[in-house]
């Protein structure tokens, strides 16, 4: 189960791209070249989602979601600074002092700095005590603008994607420190599910759909093919207090907010864990929902199961380790082949 360090390159990669909610067009891109790259043939949804059928007549699907959390420009105050709104469940408290990238209509870049109004402690006494919230945090921009106008003279208006910066590091000691590990390390997981099958020349009854819209609700809402009986979301184990998930270990969910998942899928999952002597726990989530959540709401008549590598300190700056991304892999790879050969 041991992997090299160079096998993680494509999630380096993948993070490094910025893919906020409604911005993962490039992102979606890349995942789309290199599943081409192995030799198959990805399709794009009408609503810009990734697919690849491993083989004809899916029935069986891996999901994850490529996009992340964000924010996108609400207002140009009269001084050039931006108030902006938040894409997801962005932690104002770990965003602010985070470095930005503001992407313009015809995709210039300019960067930038949340900060808290009045930011320096030589004159604001109670910088920082004050709550924080979308009224009382502003972008900076590294540009020399004094007033609203300079700033839209740039390109820069309301409606243009913030993106905060991923801080990807790789650890001797096998971690991987990052945003947006939720949820690029479980399209990961399904890019290396197919580099292997399609290595091997496997046809399977398998279709490997990566999301776009997660973290807005309707990510896997729609958009799998029609014979689909079940689907398997990849998504962040969630690692805190009263969770039995560690940064080393593949999470099992038996429930999250949108009530419990398919007992007979996860129960298969949890045989194949324990017969694989895979690092794997089961857990319930109070705050979450994944993109199997949309898919039962929005109607689809296929069980779900919900797995994924424990991600520590989750919508911030997070980190897992190697051990639980790999343990994840194993596991999906123990479900489809016995899933194939039943």
């Amino acid at each position: 189960m041991k992997r090299d360090v160079n096998e993680f390159l494509s999630l380096q990669e993948l993070i490094a791209i910025d893919s906020p909610s409604g911005f993962t067009q490039k992102a979606c891109s890349y995942i789309f070249n290199k599943l081409k790259s192995y030799g198959l043939s990805p399709i794009y949804t009408n609503k810009g989602a990734v697919k690849v059928a491993l083989g004809e007549n899916p029935t069986l699907a891996l999901a994850a979601h490529v996009d992340t959390l964000g924010a996108i420009v609400s207002n140009i105050k009269s001084d050039g600074l931006l108030r902006f709104s938040t894409i997801g469940g962005l932690l104002l408290n770990s965003a602010e002092g985070e470095y930005v990238r503001i992407y313009t209509l015809n995709d210039k870049i300019y960067k930038g700095t949340i900060l808290i109004d009045n930011p320096a402690a030589h004159v604001n006494k109670s910088v920082s005590s004050v709550a924080r919230t979308i009224d009382n945090l502003h972008i900076k921009l590294d540009e020399e603008v004094s007033i609203a106008n300079d700033v839209t003279k740039l390109g820069i208006l309301p409606g243009n994607f913030v993106c905060l910066y991923p801080n990807y590091e790789e650890t001797e000691s096998g971690f991987i420190k990052s945003r947006f590990l939720d949820n690029k390390a479980g399209c990961y997981v399904l890019l290396e599910i197919a580099k292997s099958y399609a290595e091997k020349g496997i046809s399977l009854p398998v279709e490997l759909f990566f999301s776009n819209y997660e973290e807005v609700g309707h990510g896997a809402a729609t958009g799998f093919d029609a014979n689909i009986k079940e689907l398997l979301v990849i998504d962040m184990g969630v690692v805190g207090d009263n969770c039995n998930g560690t940064e080393f270990t593949c999470s099992i969910c038996a429930k999250d907010s949108s009530g419990p998942y398919d007992f007979e899928m996860r129960k298969k999952l949890t045989n194949l864990a324990e017969s694989n002597n895979l690092d794997c726990v089961t857990d319930i989530y109070p705050f979450y929902g994944s993109d199997g959540s949309a898919a039962l709401r929005a109607g689809n008549n296929f069980r779900v199961a919900l797995i994924g590598p424990g991600v520590a300190a989750s919508h911030g700056n997070e980190r897992t380790h190697k051990r639980s991304i790999t343990s994840t892999i194993e596991l999906c790879k123990a479900y489809i082949d016995q899933y194939a050969s039943s």
